[in-house]
């Protein structure tokens, strides 16, 4: 496949996926139609060598695997599901004048926050439904042009549509309806799942921006999407896993959710989600947990997750003569505070598979005195000690609510996470790695 149809099926994959939950239930469809099958944490694993398997916890992360005949470490390549954006309040309904209903929202992470004004949004997430039983949830997206957050007008803003001065509580809270008659949100969640207001108990919905995905630029070389960071990374990753060959490790595919809120959920990369899978996946093989160990001693993970591109119009932002561009690579991604896990060793391990298979690369460091944020390997290193390198795609307008990369870049990920599956590492003493 060419670079220009595996970036229109990236953008497909992104205009279905609003938000974590959808995400990883596509991602869990993709799996079972490629041979996977889904286990479940509750129930007991039976594991068999050649097979396929993944399991998802709290429905918005997801960990997918291939069983080799006789497992001598893990191949990890971990990204997230989750995008900084707005999460709406529990009775969200605050009605103005009676003329305007407008839903109360809280921050979710670091959106860009003026990129979300004046576009059509709607609600997307899951709902907790009553049961005989107890409870049930379900997915929901009101696919339909539903809210709008609506700017202030030039003429009165007088400088506070700046992102720093904007109140969270004053100024983003999306416009609803125009009147208090009418369907109720609640009711409107309520028909999108087939469901009666009285059956749901709980819910987790979040804004979205109702603007496609588009490929653009003189030669096609760009695309814009909304959450282009992380799900191109988990997108390529799966896709990776699913065309791997055989390995003499377990290939393993982890997308958390909450990365942009620091990962402390049950469900985000500082939890036991990993290491208990890895556990289960030992102990199925009639291993236990010593033999885990030895396995991570040779174990090496991709931690997938985009960096920031040279900006055309703010090009002294980046370091000096670390330059990555769009379609210029994958990215490696190197802090001397360990906010990424790159050290020499994991930089070589990589590098070499990039020039073995032919994979462009380039570097990302921030400028000094500008400090970056942190991601997933160094976080999932609390839980589960692995030799990791930090790697992505280059792109502008990072959280953005309709973000911009490179058309060639997406191959070129989705190509070196393959190239990793497909080889063989090992470490049989500290600071030393055969690759084949």
């Amino acid at each position: 496949m060419d670079n220009l149809n595996f970036t229109k099926e990236l953008i497909d994959f992104l205009d279905k996926s609003p938000v974590s939950f959808i995400a990883v239930n596509n991602i869990k469809e993709k799996l079972t139609a490629s041979g996977f099958s889904e286990l479940c944490e509750s129930q007991k694993w039976d594991l068999r060598p050649g097979g396929k398997y993944f399991v998802t916890r709290n429905g918005s992360a997801v960990i997918a695997f291939k069983v080799p005949e006789a497992p001598k470490a893990f191949e990890i390549i971990a990204a997230h599901s989750d995008s900084p954006g707005f999460k709406i309040k529990p009775n969200a309904e605050i009605l103005v004048e009676d003329k305007y209903v407008k839903l109360n929202v809280e921050q979710y992470g670091g959106p860009n926050i003026s990129s979300w004004f004046d576009r059509p949004l709607s609600a997307a997430g899951r709902v907790a439904l009553k049961t005989e039983n107890g409870i049930e949830t379900r997915l929901v997206n009101i696919d339909r042009d539903l809210l709008v957050i609506p700017s202030l007008a030039v003429h009165m803003s007088r400088g506070t549509t700046d992102s720093a001065k904007l109140n969270v509580q004053n100024e983003l809270l999306p416009l609803f309806s125009g009147g208090a008659e009418g369907k109720s949100f609640i009711e409107t969640v309520a028909e999108a799942v087939c469901a009666r207001t009285d059956e749901i108990i709980g819910t987790d919905l979040f804004l979205y921006a109702r603007i496609k995905g588009r490929i653009w630029g003189r030669d096609n070389e760009f695309f814009s999407s909304q959450r282009i960071d992380d799900l191109e990374c988990a997108y390529a990753a799966i896709k990776a896993l699913i065309g791997s060959d055989e390995s003499e490790s377990v290939q393993m595919c982890c997308v958390f959710d909450n990365e942009e809120v620091g990962s402390g959920t049950k469900q985000g990369a500082k939890s036991t989600f990993m290491r208990d899978v890895m556990l289960r996946i030992c102990t199925a093989l009639g291993g236990d947990e010593c033999d885990m160990l030895r396995m991570l001693a040779s174990s090496f993970m991709l931690s997938a997750d985009n960096g920031h591109a040279v900006h055309p119009n703010y090009a002294d932002r980046s370091c000096p003569t670390n330059r990555p561009y769009l379609n210029g690579g994958v990215l490696i991604k190197y802090n001397a505070q360990q906010k990424y896990t790159t050290d020499g060793v994991s930089e070589g391990v990589f590098l070499k598979l990039c020039e073995d298979a032919g994979i462009p690369y380039q570097r990302y460091v921030n400028r000094s005195d500008i400090p970056g944020g942190s991601t997933l390997g160094n976080i999932s290193s609390e839980q589960v000690s692995i030799n990791t390198v930090d790697i992505g795609a280059a792109q502008l307008s990072m959280h953005s609510a309709y973000e911009t990369a490179g058309v060639y870049d997406a191959k070129y990920l989705y190509g070196a996470m393959k190239a990793f599956y497909n080889a063989s590492i090992s470490s049989p003493a500290d600071g030393i790695f055969n690759i084949k």
